[in-house]
């Protein structure tokens, strides 16, 4: 019996191992504008830039309104002036929903929710119209509207943070309560404002644009600082995000969404003295709804409902679009049920295009990446 001779295992070819000079002159023949233009795709595409692609596409929208209400109202939107007035009127339509919107942004971002902002508002409104507080001028009702959002504010983010209520719950309660207690200050009356100066802001215009447009512009800008520019706004993502690894970070998250929601609370002050000003009064029912509003406008500009992930400008974007739906509504007289229906759906529609975004887009967008690069 013969011996057979042993097996040879077949490797698997390699590659030839790679000069360092070959690479570095490849590198040197790469010309800087192809790098930047390599290094744009690749953000473009990357999660870096979701939110700009998101942006983009409200602009998109914004036009597209556009386009509709001339085509719509030929006889109005061929009037340059008429244009220019109109949009004047959207920003000014726009700017005490998009206030509370700032604030709302943060609060979702964060990982929690606000239902409470639009009564938050009106106990803010009534409280700085009394009486008593209108005799210390428009200092003091402006302090009043801002100590009041902020107190409430931290009420609901010490009942969610050191409390451990659901933040659907805590707000929803307060919701009630405060409309309760406009009520009871108000006496279920409607207190007309009888200062020159508060009332002055909704009338008053700087070089042509209305002074509660440059408000929703500064507190847009202070915003957008605070989220891209701060360890605080690092830290909303990071707590929104994940609030387990948050706090293995060092984040005190329970001090933190108790900022949150102080910072919301503000935004509500601001508004209230906004709304006040339009009116020249403040009642227990106004600003209705206002947090549904806040909260679809936040949707729309692609902050995640589940917290981690939103834009300042996108939110801003998402306002705009629902002030212009209803200046379009309006100028072609269609009714305000059928205005709520297509919000509705806009709603729904934007919560879908988030689930598919962050689904199956992403996966397309790193397969086009690794298949460009």
């Amino acid at each position: 019996m013969t011996d057979s001779p042993p097996a040879t295992t077949q490797l698997p070819a390699q590659s030839p191992p790679v000069d360092p000079a070959e690479t570095e002159a490849a590198g040197a023949h790469a010309t800087p504008s192809h790098a930047a233009a390599t290094g744009r795709l690749s953000w473009w595409h990357g999660d870096s830039g979701e939110g700009a692609r998101r942006n983009l596409a409200l602009v998109g929208v914004l036009v597209a309104l556009f386009a509709i209400g001339a085509a719509t109202r030929s006889d109005l939107y061929s009037n340059p002036d008429w244009v220019w007035a109109n949009m004047l009127s959207i920003l000014k339509l726009a700017s005490v929903v998009g206030v509370v919107t700032v604030g709302m942004t943060f609060v979702i971002i964060g990982g929690g929710i606000d239902l409470s902002v639009g009564a938050i508002v009106a106990l803010a409104g009534v409280w700085c119209t009394t009486v008593a507080t209108q005799s210390f001028g428009a200092g003091g009702m402006i302090f009043t509207a801002i100590v009041v959002g902020v107190a409430v504010g931290l009420v609901n983010g010490t009942l969610i943070a050191y409390g451990r209520l659901v933040p659907f719950i805590a707000t929803l309660a307060m919701l009630v309560a405060a409309r309760g207690l406009a009520a009871e200050i108000s006496d279920k009356q409607t207190q007309i404002s009888q200062n020159s100066t508060i009332n002055g802001i909704a009338s008053t215009n700087l070089l042509g644009i209305p002074v509660l447009v440059y408000i929703l512009a500064a507190v847009v800008i202070a915003g957008w600082v605070l989220l891209n520019r701060t360890t605080f706004g690092r830290r909303t993502v990071a707590v929104g995000g994940n609030p387990e690894a948050a706090r293995l970070a060092g984040i005190d998250v329970k001090r933190h969404t108790l900022l949150l929601y102080a910072l919301s609370g503000l935004c509500c002050g601001i508004a209230a003295i906004m709304l006040t000003a339009q009116a020249t009064s403040a009642q227990a029912g106004m600003a209705n709804l206002y947090e549904l509003d806040a909260i679809a406008a936040v949707i729309i500009g692609g902050t995640l409902l589940s917290g981690g992930r939103g834009t300042i400008i996108g939110s801003l974007l998402g306002v705009i679009i629902f002030a212009t739906i209803t200046n379009l509504f309006a100028i072609n007289g269609l009714s305000i049920e059928a205005q709520n229906m297509v919000k509705g759906g806009i709603i729904v529609a934007a919560v879908l295009i988030q689930q598919v975004q962050f689904g199956s887009l992403s996966l397309f967008f790193r397969r086009n990446r690794l298949t460009t690069s």
